[in-house]
C-alpha cells in the first residue's frame, strides 16, 4: 500500500519523519473523509509532532556552559544567539516549524472535509478541535518567530503565513502579512472552535484539546496580548481556586517516592492530573537535557532549589524536584523527560525517538491566572494562588513554616507589592517549568535580559533581532521573507 504524508510547501523540510502514523493510508485519503469517526482520526494528527524544547531552553537564561558534553547545533547555536543551521532535523527551529504547517494541513485538510459533507452538524465536535488545533500552530509558530506581540506595533510587525486552505499547488505562495492579522486569526479560529469541542467524544482525552485545554489556550493566548479578565474566565474554565493544589503535580509527596524511571513515566502520563493537552514528539532531547554541553548546569542550580521570598536561616525551605546527576558533576536533571523508541520495524535496529511533551498544564493555568490577578490589582488571590502551588513544591511542606505572604514578596525584591509578586510569579514559573523551553516565552514578553558565557570566556547577549528565531531557508520558496539580522 503506498504511503503518502499530507503537507504543505511551507512544511515540506519536514520530510519523512513528519508522516504520523494516522496519515499512512492510500493517495486518496482525502476522498475517505466520509464520517466524523474518518475526520477525527485525521484531527488526531493536527498537533505538532516536534518540540522546541531543545532550542528555547538553550537560548534561554536557565541554560549555561557546562564544560563538557556534546555540542549539537540545535543547542550550541541557540546559546550563542546564532541562527540555527541545522535544517531538516527534529529538535531545531526548522524542523518545528515545518511540524507546526504539516498540523495546520491536516486540521485544514479535515475542515475541508466537513465543509463539504452533507450533514455538517453531525462534525460539529470535529470541527471545534481542528479550529483550535489550528489556532495553536499558529499561536506557537508566531511566538518563535515572529516579534513578540506589542499592541503599538504589531499592524506593522511582520507575522507569519496562516494558511486555512489545503494546497493544491507544488508550491504555493505565502505572505506574512502582520503580527496583528495572525493574532486575529487566531482568535477568531479559538473563540469559534472552544464552544463546539465534546471532551466525550475522545477515547483519550490527554491527546486532543478538551474544553479545558482549550480554556488553558485560551488563557495563555489572552495574557500574552494583556486582557486580563479574559485570562480570569479562561482560567476560571480550568480549576477552582478552592482545590486547584488537588490537581497539581504531588512533587513533595507521592513523587518523592518515586524512583527516576517512575517519574519520568508517570510526568508525561496521560492519566497524570496536572496534564491536560499531551503531544508525541520525535526528539532526541531525552538525550540532549543530559548530554549537552549548553543546558542547565550546577551554575544555575540554586536558583531552583531554595524557593525565593520563602528561605531563610530559619525556614530552609527548598524544593522536592528530586534532582539527579548523571555520571558527571556537570548534568544535573530533574527526571521529567523520557523517551520512548520506537523500531522501524519489529526486528529492525533503527527507528524514531519519542518524547511525550505536555503542551498545557495545570500549572501554567495556575500562574498565568495569578498573572492576571496581580495585574488586576488582587494581591490576595494571587498569593493564595501561589501558596496552594507551594504547598505541592516545598519539601516537607509545613503551612506555618512556609506561608507566603505579599510582605515576603516585597522584602525579597524590595519593590511595590505588584512588581514583586511578578516578579516571584515568574520566578516560580521558571522553577516549574525547567528543562521544558517555556522560560524562553517569559524572556520575550518580559523583555528580560539574556547574558551567556562560555568557558573560555566568550560573552553572548541577547538582542532585539535574535529574541524570534529565523524563519527556515525552505520557506523562501514559498515567498516568505526572511527575519532581519
Amino acid at each position: 500500500m503506498k504511503k503518502v504524508c499530507l503537507y504543505i510547501t511551507l512544511g515540506l523540510a519536514m520530510g519523512s519523519a513528519g508522516c504520523n502514523k494516522f496519515l499512512d493510508k492510500d493517495p486518496d485519503v482525502r476522498a475517505q473523509l466520509n464520517s466524523p469517526e474518518k475526520v477525527a482520526q485525521l484531527i488526531a494528527t493536527a498537533y505538532p509532532n516536534m518540540n522546541h524544547w531543545t532550542f528555547t531552553e538553550a537560548a534561554s537564561d536557565n541554560a549555561s556552559d557546562r564544560t563538557a558534553g556534546s555540542t549539537e547545533f540545535e543547542s550550541q547555536d541557540a546559546y550563542m544567539f546564532r541562527d540555527v543551521i541545522r535544517a531538516n532535523q527534529q529538535d531545531s527551529p526548522e524542523g518545528y516549524w515545518g511540524a507546526c504547517y504539516q498540523a495546520v494541513a491536516a486540521a485544514n485538510e479535515a475542515l475541508s472535509a466537513i465543509a463539504k459533507a452533507p450533514n455538517q452538524a453531525a462534525y460539529s465536535a470535529q470541527k471545534g478541535e481542528a479550529l483550535v488545533a489550528r489556532a495553536y500552530s499558529h499561536f506557537m509558530l508566531v511566538n518563535l518567530f515572529s516579534k513578540f506581540y506589542n499592541a503599538t506595533t504589531a499592524k506593522n510587525d511582520p507575522g507569519i503565513p496562516y494558511v486555512t486552505e489545503p494546497e493544491n499547488v507544488v508550491v504555493k505562495q505565502y505572505e506574512r502579512k502582520t503580527v496583528q492579522y495572525v493574532y486575529d486569526m487566531i482568535k477568531k479560529d479559538l473563540t469559534e472552535g472552544l464552544p463546539l469541542i465534546k471532551d466525550e467524544k475522545y477515547s483519550v482525552p490527554s491527546y486532543h484539546f478538551t474544553r479545558a485545554a482549550a480554556h488553558a489556550f485560551a488563557a495563555r493566548y489572552y495574557l500574552y496580548i494583556k486582557q486580563y479578565d479574559s485570562v480570569l474566565t479562561h482560567t476560571a474554565q480550568v480549576f477552582s481556586d478552592a482545590d486547584v493544589a488537588t490537581r497539581l503535580r504531588k512533587w513533595n509527596t507521592s513523587y518523592q517516592n518515586m524512583t527516576r524511571l517512575e517519574l519520568m513515566s508517570t510526568y508525561q502520563k496521560a492519566t497524570e492530573p496536572a496534564n491536560l493537552l499531551l503531544a508525541e514528539t520525535v526528539s532526541l532531547y531525552a538525550r540532549y537535557v543530559g548530554s549537552s554541553r549548553y543546558a542547565f548546569s550546577p551554575a544555575n542550580r540554586p536558583l531552583i532549589v531554595r524557593v525565593p521570598a520563602i528561605y531563610s536561616d530559619t525556614s530552609k525551605a527548598e524544593y522536592a524536584f528530586n534532582f539527579q546527576v548523571y555520571g558527571s558533576e556537570y548534568v544535573n536533571v530533574i527526571p521529567k523527560v523520557n523517551e520512548y523508541f520506537v523500531r522501524a520495524s519489529v526486528n529492525a535496529e533503527i527507528g524514531w525517538p519519542y518524547v511525550m511533551t505536555p503542551l498545557f498544564t495545570m500549572e501554567e493555568a495556575l500562574f498565568n491566572r495569578v498573572e492576571a490577578m496581580i495585574a488586576k490589582g488582587n494581591s490576595n488571590g494571587a498569593v493564595g494562588l501561589l501558596n496552594a502551588w507551594l504547598s505541592t513544591r516545598i519539601s516537607g511542606y509545613n503551612p506555618v513554616k512556609y506561608t507566603l505572604t505579599a510582605q515576603k514578596a516585597t522584602d525579597y525584591y524590595g519593590k511595590d507589592v505588584a512588581s514583586s509578586l511578578k516578579d516571584l510569579t515568574l520566578a516560580y514559573k521558571r522553577a516549574e517549568f525547567l528543562h521544558e523551553g517555556m522560560r524562553w516565552f517569559d524572556i520575550i514578553r518580559n523583555d528580560l535580559a539574556v547574558t551567556h558565557t562560555t568557558n573560555n570566556g566568550q560573552t553572548y547577549r541577547l538582542d532585539a533581532n535574535h529574541r524570534y528565531f529565523q524563519i527556515p531557508q525552505s520557506a523562501v520558496l514559498s515567498g516568505v521573507e526572511l527575519n532581519p539580522r
